[in-house]
């Protein structure tokens, strides 16, 4: 997929919190019309949310089945009701809630010394088991390349070296990630 303009960006951004929107404050999927154009495309994607500075929810679907419009407004519900790691976002945090939206490249097959942390997302799988991770965790946490595949293997919920065993496979994926902030100032009005 080619990189999103400013305004599929930002319809996206809104997207995200118009459904996380209808989802915690009035217990309801939000109805919206059928995407068009690069909204339409089939494409894995990812939201994350952070609550004063801190993560908060981060689901998401590497394999594209479905239109981009309506994998972020899904994944942006999960992050914010349905993410194990975290309570679900209550209707008083709205106006807090700074969300990110990861569009994701398609995935290949990468060995291990091709990987750029910070560049590339990794998705290590080994029979059942199988952990994401989005190139921006590398970067954010300075990584390195060899560290960044032990934290995707344990995040995979296998040994850390878990990447240098031939049965695991590693496919890497690139992400366009932008957030409300990259559309500052922003109005921290709930919407609807």
């Amino acid at each position: 997929m080619s990189p999103l303009c400013s305004d599929d960006r930002r319809a996206l951004l809104e997207l995200a919190r118009r459904s996380i929107v209808e989802a915690v404050r009035d217990a309801r999927v939000l109805d919206f019309p059928g995407p068009v154009g690069a909204l339409a495309q089939p494409s894995g994607a990812f939201v994350t949310l952070h609550r004063s500075g801190q993560l908060c929810g981060c689901i998401g679907q590497v394999w594209p089945r479905e239109a981009l419009a309506a994998i972020v407004a899904r994944c942006a519900i999960a992050a914010a009701t349905k993410d194990p790691r975290f309570r679900p976002v209550h209707a008083e945090e709205l106006p807090d809630l700074e969300i990110e939206v990861s569009v994701l490249s398609d995935l290949t097959p990468i060995q291990p010394e091709a990987i750029e942390a910070g560049r590339h997302g990794l998705v290590v799988a080994r029979y059942n088991q199988r952990g994401v991770l989005l190139p921006q965790v590398a970067a954010e946490r300075g990584w390195a390349r060899e560290r960044f595949l032990q934290e995707t293997c344990a995040k995979a919920g296998m040994e850390p070296d878990a990447w240098k065993d031939p049965a695991t496979s590693l496919m890497a994926f690139t992400a366009e990630v932008f957030s409300e902030a990259d559309f500052a100032p922003r109005r921290r009005e709930q919407v609807g």
